[in-house]
């Protein structure tokens, strides 16, 4: 049973309580009194204005339900359909055209364009990582992935110094297309040389060259000698290219400049995630969580880890200096600029306990500790800086319209005269991911004006939303129909577009999902291309090594230039959105039907088995085909719903997906084989958790508020907690 105490009315777990008293209030210049008894305000101001709006989300699917069920068989009338919409409050009115006013922001967010990681807070390593990939290895994301190809013979293990050479050539073709020379190739540069504020390149022929001013690359500065420096940094499309030159180093001692490697700046942001690539469920959870993002705050966050039979340790980089051009230092940011993911409204926690005994709204209470924490960042108490404009980002997921999103700017406000800060210190992210948001999305813009610095469209969200909100309306079109769907294009295109209408371009991110493939990393740079050419400036990728790869994207493209572009284009029309997707051509096969649900199951399956049993709220989860994808809560909820809906509607049957559990169950044992601390779901039988959880996110999935999973997950990894710990005992 969890220990309490008591102050202002809350019961906390004792070990929140230590953790705020303790490690997060020193420094802050807050009394422990004055925060419990302000937090106890605002909890009481907004818990009942939480829990109304979680009530008006259920009235309007129940009508939205009953409407679909009056109408069971008869084709679709859009115009009845936005009528019945807007007669419940699921529509609302366009505000009057504004532009957001949204002010400090950070260079990062406003003015360049580029990659963006999300990484869980649980996980210390993975976070430096993802905060230390501001700059990355262009080598070495090329010499570890797909996109330069391998070919037969190259050593799988070990330095295979053919490979390096092709992967040499490959990064200075790419050195040719974006930073070329006005004469000459970079294969052909034997010196580089800064002359009165200028730099030059020696060739091979021994001509003397420059960059090429057509080209929009300019020098921004260098390190060591200027006859012989020993590192050159290059400015294009707002991002950094530096190249390291060293005559001494196994790659520069055959290479005819020296040039030992290519970093390229990569990922620009990195958003903390307290959400969806977590598993947190309880105030242990929590307060490992709270850690790290204090650790990240004060800037002392490490981590030690066995590599190759040694001792790695792991801390935040330091920023990176040069010298510019006229012979000033010049420093840039050597970490990713950081947004906090916070819970949605949904959750509350068993961490603190309310006045009337009822778990807490875990939203608010998100809100008030990453907000408090930040404040050693903005009071500058620790080793690092992370925002320089005196700002705290707060990624806000799973909005349902614009009166949540105003609940979200009024919960801010308060915050921040709780503890001091100046008003719209803290800026929202609004996560694009519900449909009634992407519907309304001018409006939930409006409604945070001030302060947005954030906006982004998400596919699995955002698609197990329309499957759930329109559950009763039919059977739905396969998961991989739905990326070809209309409505999917038009709320892409909608997105973009409303931001740029609304003002965002200088003051705020428009953003594009996650690429869930991190393996594939050739085709990653084949398709991504996509986000920057349709006016985002930035997209979600999955790894540090994926992070730089992106980057060249944002080279080959002028995101702003694409938005100035694109704002004097339409957006799609609202009734393009509102199309469900609904099997109407014809019904599919049965061998489509049977390949869908084993794919769903297996994926289901897959997920679930590492966050009830392993607690692990993230991973490369193999699919049925057994490559690796990106999974998170998002992804299991389309699957989840998408089984439900087909199981409503009787696409599916009961037995067909008993089946596919218990021929998936053997496949996610034989993928899982070897890995430590697995629990085989098939010698568990009936009695695996992870089992009655998948069982229950289907056929339950009807039932669960909006089609989310957060309550099962929760219940069932509790549930394992309690089963491990009695385990323990026993032993």
């Amino acid at each position: 049973m969890t220990q309490r105490c008591e102050r202002s009315g809350l019961r906390l777990a004792v070990s929140l309580c230590d953790f705020i008293e303790r490690r997060a209030l020193p420094g802050t210049g807050i009394e422990a009194d004055a925060f419990w008894r302000n937090s106890a305000a605002v909890f009481a101001h907004f818990t009942t204005e939480n829990r109304a709006l979680l009530a008006q989300r259920d009235r309007m699917q129940a009508r939205i339900d009953a409407w679909h069920a009056a109408r069971k068989d008869q084709p679709l009338k859009p115009a009845s359909y936005h009528t019945f919409l807007r007669e419940i409050g699921y529509l609302t009115d366009e505000p009057v055209p504004f532009q957001v006013r949204t002010a400090n922001v950070d260079a990062e967010i406003a003015e360049q364009a580029g990659p963006q990681l999300v990484v869980p807070v649980l996980n210390a390593r993975f976070l430096l990582n993802a905060v230390n990939a501001r700059w990355g290895s262009l080598y070495d994301a090329l010499y570890g992935t797909d996109v330069v190809p391998h070919i037969d013979g190259e050593r799988t293990s070990g330095f295979d110094p053919a490979r390096g050479q092709r992967v040499v050539a490959y990064a200075k073709g790419l050195l040719d297309e974006l930073v070329p020379l006005t004469a000459g190739k970079h294969a052909e540069v034997t010196q580089w040389q800064v002359s009165d504020g200028s730099l030059r390149a020696v060739l091979v022929s021994a001509k003397t060259t420059a960059l090429e001013p057509r080209s929009g690359a300019t020098f921004a500065g260098y390190r060591g000698a200027p006859a012989d420096p020993s590192a050159i940094l290059l400015r294009h499309n707002g991002l950094h290219i530096e190249l390291l030159l060293d005559r001494t180093s196994a790659t520069g001692r055959s290479d005819p400049s020296g040039l030992a490697d290519v970093i390229l700046e990569s990922a620009l942001t990195t958003i903390v995630d307290l959400e969806d690539s977590i598993a947190a469920v309880d105030a242990e959870d929590k307060v490992a969580a709270y850690a790290n993002w204090l650790g990240l705050m004060q800037g002392n966050l490490s981590a030690s880890f066995d590599k190759g039979g040694a001792t790695v340790n792991r801390a935040l980089n330091p920023d990176r200096g040069w010298i510019g051009p006229q012979g000033n230092a010049i420093s840039l940011r050597g970490r990713a600029l950081l947004f906090v993911r916070n819970v949605g409204h949904l959750l509350t926690t068993p961490a603190v306990l309310l006045p009337d005994g009822t778990e807490a709204p875990e939203g608010i209470l998100d809100g008030i500790v990453t907000s408090l924490i930040a404040m050693h960042d903005l009071r500058a108490t620790g080793r690092t800086k992370n925002s320089r404009t005196g700002s705290v980002y707060i990624v806000k997921p799973k909005l349902h319209g614009p009166e949540e999103t105003a609940f979200t700017d009024r919960l801010f406000s308060a915050i921040e005269d709780m503890l001091g800060l100046e008003r719209y210190t803290l800026k929202v992210g609004v996560m694009d991911e519900e449909r009634r948001t992407s519907a309304n999305l001018a409006a939930c813009i409006a409604a945070v004006r001030n302060r947005v610095v954030f906006i982004n469209t998400g596919f699995l969200d955002r698609t197990g939303d329309e499957i759930h909100t329109s559950m009763i309306a039919g059977a739905m079109i396969a998961k991989t129909q739905m990326k070809s769907a209309p409505w999917l294009s038009t709320y892409e295109d909608r997105n973009v577009k409303i931001g740029l209408a609304c003002g965002l371009p200088g003051r705020a991110q428009i953003g594009k999902g996650m690429w869930a493939a991190p393996d594939r990393m050739a085709d990653m740079m084949a398709q991504k291309i996509a986000p920057p050419q349709a006016g985002a400036t930035t997209a979600w990728v999955p790894s540090p090594t994926a992070a730089t790869l992106h980057a060249l994207h944002y080279h080959r493209v002028d995101a702003f230039a694409r938005q100035r572009e694109l704002a004097t284009e339409a957006t799609p029309p609202l009734d393009d959105l509102l199309q469900i997707p609904l099997q109407t051509a014809r019904r599919p096969t049965a061998e489509e039907i049977a390949r869908e649900v084993d794919n769903n199951v297996q994926g289901i399956l897959g997920y679930v088995v590492r966050w009830i049993d392993q607690g692990v709220g993230c991973s490369k989860v193999p699919d049925i085909n057994d490559i690796n994808l990106m999974e998170d809560r998002a992804t299991l909820r389309i699957s989840s719903q998408h089984v439900a809906n087909w199981l409503l509607h009787g696409v599916c049957s009961i037995e067909q997906v008993e089946d596919s559990l218990r021929r998936m169950a053997l496949k996610v044992d034989a993928q899982n084989a070897g890995t430590p601390s697995y629990r085989s779901i098939t010698q568990d039988g009936t009695a695996s958790l992870a089992l009655q959880a998948a069982r229950a996110l289907m056929f339950e999935g009807t039932r669960q508020p909006n089609g989310y999973t957060e309550p099962l997950l929760h219940e069932f990894r509790r549930r394992a907690k309690l089963r491990d710990a009695a385990t323990a005992g026993v032993d």
